[in-house]
Parts: C-alpha cells; structure tokens; sequence
C-alpha cells in the first residue's frame, strides 16, 4: 500500500509541475512528498524527474512512468467506485469551488449536508477564475458561460438582476423614471475580485443614448453589504433578485425601472471530464439541479 502511496504522490507532482502544489493538494508538507520521491526512485533505480531552482520537468524514466502509473490508479479509481456504489452511501470529501452568492446557496448546501452525512463538504467561495483541475477541486459553481473544453458543464438555472433602493430613501430622494435620472442618486456598486472593475448596471437604453455615468456612493465585492446598505435607505443598488425576495415581498424593498433593466444570469455547475464520476459528485449535481431553482426546467 505504500508502494501505492508513493505512484499516487509521483502522478500529482508531474501533473502539477510542484512539490509545494502537490503536498498542498494531497494534504501533506513539501518535506514529505520530497522523501516520497527518493524513495520511489531508490526503489525503481532511475530518476525521475530533472530538478533545478526554477523548474521540474519529468525525465524519459518519468514519462513511461507516468503514462503507466495513471492507468493503473484510474484501473484501482474505477475498481473502488464500482464496490462503493454496490455496497454505500456516497461518502468521502466534496471540494467545491461557489461563488460569492451566499443567500441562493446556504440553504440547499446545508439540506445536502442533512440528507448526506457521510460526504465532508470542503467548500470555497470566491469569484477568482479557480483552475478545477489544476487545484485539485471536485467540481465548481459558476456564473456566465465557462468555456474550459476539460470540464462537463450543466445549467443549473437562471437568475435576474434588479434595480432595487428602500421606501425611505425614495420618499428622500423621489424614484427615478429612466436611466438618465440615476446620475442624481446614491448608487451602491459591485467591483469584481478578479479584475478590479466595476459591474455595468444592465440599463436597456433607446438608440443613441448614452449610458449615465453613475455616482459610487459605495463600492465593495459581495452582494451582502449592498444588500444591507440598500435596506438602511443609503442608495440604489443593483442585485440578484434571489437575493432581495424577501425584502421584495415584505416591502422593505421596491424594485426600480423595471423596464429599462435586462439581464438573466446563468448558473452552471462543472466538473472534470474523461473520468467516471463519484456517487458524491454526482448527487451532488443532482441535488444542486433539483433544489436551486426548483420552478425552472434548468436543462
């Protein structure tokens, strides 16, 4: 089982190029995977790897080794899967990448976690472009239209954004009627993590208008905040309509110029392809495309 251990720790490193990122993935220091490696190559009398400060390249004894070595442990993967269908629950550790949409998510990850104990959820919000493969995650929640052709991709569903500010602050500051209006109002804003940027406000404008330059009364990264500050009358924010329903349907929020806004956002869930997939990934995927948004044919 050692023996085993060790081609596990050898296929890692070659596919991450990184002593650091494969202990980082595989849950053990660099030090470790470093004398996992010596003693694979004193036992198989060859070097496998050509090692320098900058770089780590895999020799042509690492090559034949590696090519072998993956077949073998996807033959033992295949194996483990097959007995665990026949014989368990889905079980083990779920490494999930989620964006920052906390008030659409909780609910349902929590329900998967009281209708599946035996699975670990090892979950990470954020909305950097996360590496699936790469940084060794089962599977990955996103926005938007991902294009990465290694991953298999399902529509979860759809959501709408929409303009939204408390009846105090209209009764303060008046609603306003077109998007031109908007320049003279407290306008609570969304910079993306990645890029630095500012979300665009999804304003349908007629031909040859230009688009407002709106005033930033507030600007941060997560949909919370811009909640909070919207339901305390400091502004307009523009948000994921999940995220307001309630505050909607009491009337602790309005929705504004319903027509002139026009955006549907689609969530999708990924995970790596050419490979069989887990009891725990797949009612994963499963569970996540039936309680989302359960009124939608998600597709």
């Amino acid at each position: 089982m050692d023996s085993l251990s060790g081609f596990t720790v050898f296929v890692k490193i070659a596919e991450t190029r990184s002593f650091v990122a494969a202990g980082r993935q595989l849950g053990i220091s660099a030090s470790a995977i470093g004398k996992s490696v010596a003693r694979l190559e004193a036992r198989l009398g060859v070097r496998l790897f050509h090692r320098s400060t900058r770089s780590l390249t895999l020799t042509a004894e690492g090559l034949l080794l590696l090519e072998r070595s993956r077949r073998i442990l996807a033959e033992i993967e295949a194996t483990e899967l097959a007995l665990s269908q026949a014989t368990s629950a889905p079980r083990g550790r779920l490494r999930v990448s989620l964006p920052l949409i906390s008030s659409l998510l909780l609910p349902t990850l929590s329900d998967f976690m009281l209708q599946y104990p035996d699975i670990e959820l090892d979950l990470d919000f954020s909305d950097r472009l996360v590496d699936v493969i790469d940084e060794g995650f089962d599977a990955v929640v996103r926005t938007g239209e991902p294009s990465d052709s290694r991953l298999t991709m399902r529509k979860l569903g759809t959501f709408h954004t929409t303009l939204v500010a408390s009846p105090d602050y209209l009764r303060q500051h008046g609603i306003p009627q077109q998007p031109a209006d908007l320049v003279a109002h407290n306008c609570l804003h969304y910079r993306y993590p990645h890029s630095g940027k500012l979300e665009i406000w999804p304003l349908r404008l007629r031909p040859g208008e230009a688009e407002p330059l709106l005033p930033t009364s507030m600007i941060c990264n997560d949909i919370e905040t811009r909640v909070f500050f919207a339901l305390n009358g400091l502004g307009i924010a523009c948000l994921p309509d999940f995220s307001v329903r309630e505050a909607l349907a009491s009337g602790s929020l309005c929705r504004l110029l319903e027509d002139y806004v026009d955006r549907r956002v689609n969530l999708h869930i990924l995970w790596p392809s050419g490979r069989q997939v887990s009891p725990r990934i797949r009612v994963f995927i499963d569970f996540l495309t039936a309680r989302l948004f359960p009124a939608e044919d998600a597709g």
